[in-house]
């Protein structure tokens, strides 16, 4: 199975603009939300994506196609993200709510979870994780990104993958359990 962004970028590199607006348009909204979700923030989101894609025309002439564009992208939107942090600096997360009103509608593991509050709680506990099992949980959770996916956008091995994934998820499901479940 090969990746159709190849023959894009190809062409994109080429000179051929119709590409490159190809490119952006199947990748946008996924980078976009990636990146609402990790900043909280609209703004800030459209700021980091367009400053991805800029780097990622800017270096194009090196994506050799030994991963699929989408991981490119996404490995170069990661150092894009961890830059905008160093600047930035934020004391805080996203508020809770924010999480019912998140940009991305495509189903992800947590929504099959029928109650919203439970819900909610999940994506905040996740906001708690140290940085890089965050970044593991929103890579291969939210974005869909497979375990060598992830283990090439953040440089680590696939076996870091794996451990920090099964830690992420034993720490929410301890602190899932020890929370008191609402009653009907």
């Amino acid at each position: 199975m090969s990746d159709p962004a190849i023959a894009l970028c190809d062409r994109a590199r080429s000179g051929d603009l119709d590409a490159a607006s190809e490119l952006v348009s199947l990748h946008y909204e996924r980078i976009f939300a990636w990146f609402r979700r990790l900043c909280g923030h609209d703004a800030d989101a459209a700021d980091l994506t367009q400053k991805a894609f800029c780097k990622a025309w800017a270096t194009l002439h090196r994506y050799e196609g030994r991963s699929s564009f989408s991981t490119w992208l996404h490995g170069i939107g990661y150092h894009v993200y961890v830059d905008w942090l160093r600047q930035r600096q934020p004391a805080t997360h996203p508020e809770n709510r924010w999480w019912l009103n998140r940009s991305d509608d495509r189903p992800d593991p947590f929504e099959q979870i029928a109650d919203k509050e439970t819900v909610s709680h999940i994506y905040a506990l996740v906001e708690q994780l140290d940085p890089d099992a965050r970044y593991t949980v929103h890579l291969h959770y939210y974005q869909g990104l497979s375990i060598a996916e992830t283990a090439e956008v953040l440089d680590v091995a696939a076996s870091t993958v794996k451990y920090r994934l099964r830690e992420a998820i034993a720490y929410l499901k301890k602190r899932i359990e020890a929370r008191p479940l609402p009653t009907l």
